[in-house]
This record gives structure tokens, sequence and C-alpha cells, in this order.
């Protein structure tokens, strides 16, 4: 019969306790990787593309867009400024500083919105 290492409770705990902390940590960054991780973030401004999702961590927060390929001026609208004006494609526009969050959807090209997380401060 093997005789067991006795050790003190508080090892044994802590022998388990870093490989579980290692998997969780392993687990989690596979995750990210696997989800492609297009987060974008940044302090007082960001640049989303349509279909980006960007966190800003202050307010205002100055946005800019970098807008499709093509021909001609587009009309970019917020989720709850309306229209925000008319932008030359193939360009990285600034739209503004804004205080809350928006969702920018650019009028009379087939491509998703941007997404801009802004916390509300007063």
């Amino acid at each position: 019969m093997t005789k067991r290492r006795d050790l003190p409770r508080n090892q044994s705990c802590q022998r388990r306790k870093v490989p579980a902390a290692l998997l969780c940590a392993l687990v989690a960054s596979i995750a990210t990787a696997a989800a492609g991780d297009d987060s974008i973030s940044g302090f007082d401004s960001i640049t989303l593309a349509p279909g980006d999702t960007g966190t800003c961590d202050s307010s205002p927060c100055t946005v800019y867009l970098k807008m499709p390929p093509g021909t001609g001026t587009y009309e970019v609208m917020s989720s709850s400024d309306g229209r925000i004006g008319e932008y030359p494609a193939g360009e990285t526009v600034k739209l503004g500083s804004f205080w809350s969050t928006q969702a920018f959807r650019i009028e009379g090209m087939d491509v998703p919105k941007a997404y801009a997380y802004i916390p509300n401060q007063p």
C-alpha cells in the first residue's frame, strides 16, 4: 500500500487551487482567441468600422468611423442623435464626441452597424 504524503491542510488546498486557476485562465484565453476578440477600446476616443463594437472608458468619447470603400458620400445616422452627417466613402472620419452609448449606421450601404459603448458620466 502506498503511503500518502501528509501535508498541512492549507498546503494541500493550495496545491489544488493553483492548477484550477491555471485551467480557468487557459480556458478563458482559448475562448477569447476562438471568438476572434475584435473588441476595441480606448480611454477618450475609439475608431470603429462597420460591424465593430467598441468601448470608451470615459465620456465624452470621440468616435471615428472607417467608411467602407465606394464612391461618393454617405449619410451616417446615430441611434440617439439622428443624422450625424455625410462622409466620403473609403475615409476614416470623425463623427464627433458623444456622452452616451451609440449605434451608428451608414445609409445606402449594406453594412452592419457599429456600436460604441460609452459610460454615462456627469
